[in-house]
């Protein structure tokens, strides 16, 4: 249905709970290198439990490499505590790449500079948490753009 994209990620438990989420919404989960773990690393199987090996997963050299590989009419949303629109105000289509960075730095600059209105950010409360979770983060922006499409599984 989607596409999560991973930036360059550094814990692996992340990795496995977006794995988890990818295989729950019948998405593909795309890792761009370099991995901060090894996919064999027991966190990711762990976090992943016994359906790692069902998810559907593409691991990219560069972000510019899958890009290229995607369809010419594909969406890419970039989340960032930069941005300033919100998911709710999104306009999700099946196929749409859900982009996040590292968790330590979050995505360049420049990506959420040239998103335009595809740069999203989470809304929170003021005065809180600088940032959400990784795998936290996935899931809130993929549920919304899965209840956009009026899945009813």
């Amino acid at each position: 249905m989607f596409h999560l994209v991973l930036i360059e990620p550094e814990i692996p438990h992340n990795a496995g709970a977006a794995g988890r989420l990818a295989l729950a919404t019948g998405s593909t989960l795309h890792l761009v290198e370099p991995l901060g773990f090894s996919l064999e690393d027991k966190y990711v199987r762990r976090t992943g439990l016994d359906y790692w090996q069902d998810v559907k997963l593409c691991v990219w050299k560069s972000f510019a490499d899958l890009k290229a590989a995607a369809a010419a009419d594909a969406g890419f949303w970039f989340l960032s505590t930069k941005a300033t629109a919100t998911p709710w105000k999104a306009d999700f289509n099946p196929g749409d790449y859900l982009v996040f960075g590292r968790e330590t730095q979050g995505l360049p600059e420049e990506l959420i500079r040239d998103a335009g209105d595809h740069a999203l950010r989470i809304p929170m409360a003021p005065g809180g948490t600088r940032s959400l979770n990784l795998s936290t983060a996935v899931a809130i922006v993929l549920y919304e753009a899965v209840r956009q499409q009026g899945a009813d599984w």
